[in-house]
């Protein structure tokens, strides 16, 4: 997800965005070219997965659903809510 108004950034769990998150490079290239963005942040996605870019909007908001890493279903919440980042909650990261 790319948000061109920055309001919807999560300050008060995640803490203050990182300075590429709004720069327009950035923001243009996910929308144009998100696979290879996100490859060269080290977070490759498949050929397989459908990507999809959504721009929110005060119209429109998104929420990131995580995937579940493997080997975790015994996990607890306290212990799955460490392995979550910043970064995977903005989309540029897995868990």
């Amino acid at each position: 997800m790319v948000c061109t108004l920055w309001s919807c950034y999560p300050w008060p769990v995640l803490g203050l965005p990182p300075t590429w998150y709004k720069s327009p490079p950035y923001r243009s290239r996910m929308v144009r070219e998100p696979r290879v963005l996100l490859a060269e942040m080290g977070c490759p996605i498949a050929d397989a997965v459908e990507v999809r870019v959504w721009d929110s909007s005060a119209e429109v908001r998104c929420l990131v659903l995580l995937l579940r890493p493997e080997g975790s279903g015994g996990l607890g919440e306290d212990q799955l809510v460490e392995l979550v980042t910043r970064d995977s909650m903005i989309g540029v990261a897995r868990l």
